[in-house]
């Protein structure tokens, strides 16, 4: 299942690679949520932690991400797996342009002489 979420980026952790070769990479997006943010840590795994190089503190993103579970001794755990990042910028390339007023078209004179 995929998921999204909107906020800004809080923090965003070093690579982490382990002896069998996995890779993964963590951050931090604070979402606003009613009268107290959630900050929400979400991973990226192997190929998908070159997203965060771009991605620094402080700026406005939505996180694209699926949710992963598993058990382990009894105990279950949940993980948020981002795969996606748009940033503020990438998100708003999509829209056209907004006209300044000197591109505002002629006001137009309604007493029409027939």
């Amino acid at each position: 299942m995929a998921y999204e979420l909107t906020g800004k980026v809080k923090l965003v952790q070093d690579p982490q690679t382990f002896s069998s070769g996995f890779t993964k990479r963590e951050m931090v997006v604070t979402v606003e949520d009613g009268k107290y943010s959630q900050d929400i840590n979400l991973e990226f795994l192997q190929d998908k932690v070159s997203l965060l190089d771009s991605v620094s503190e402080g700026q406005k993103i939505k996180v694209f991400f699926d949710i992963r579970g598993r058990e382990y001794n009894g105990r279950y755990f949940n993980n948020l797996v981002g795969w996606k990042i748009e940033t503020e910028e990438s998100a708003t390339d999509d829209q056209p342009p907004i006209p300044d007023d000197a591109a505002a078209p002629e006001e137009f004179d309604d007493d029409i002489p027939f």
